[in-house]
């Protein structure tokens, strides 16, 4: 068995080469509530702490996610929401997160 590389594979002269290393192209996304524009964010890539509406939990810095947002073209900056990779993927199948308070109960 040969060791792992841990250096990033070289591009080929012919392929584009992203933009932005770690961050994928947008692509669209058909669901049940309407067609979505989605991103992966790769470890490196993300640098900031954000709020996932699926589990209502942070998203560390470092931490690989995706980010979508409405494909009709309406949207802005506001709409874009950063989801853990299985919150997002999972979203169809559970209801939305409740957030609760620090103190809240947890059942009742």
């Amino acid at each position: 068995m040969s060791p792992r590389r841990n250096r990033p594979r070289r591009h080929a002269d012919d392929e584009p080469r992203p933009e932005r290393p770690g961050i994928t192209e947008q692509r669209v996304q058909q669901w049940q509530d309407g067609e979505w524009m989605v991103r992966n964010i790769f470890g490196a890539a993300a640098t900031k702490t954000y709020r996932c509406p699926g589990c209502v939990q942070d998203i560390r810095p470092g931490v690989a996610h995706v980010v979508a947002w409405p494909a009709d073209g309406y949207g802005d900056e506001a709409d874009r929401r950063h989801w853990h990779t299985g919150c997002w993927r999972a979203r169809d199948r559970r209801g939305p997160g409740v957030e609760r308070s620090r103190n809240a109960p947890r059942y009742g």
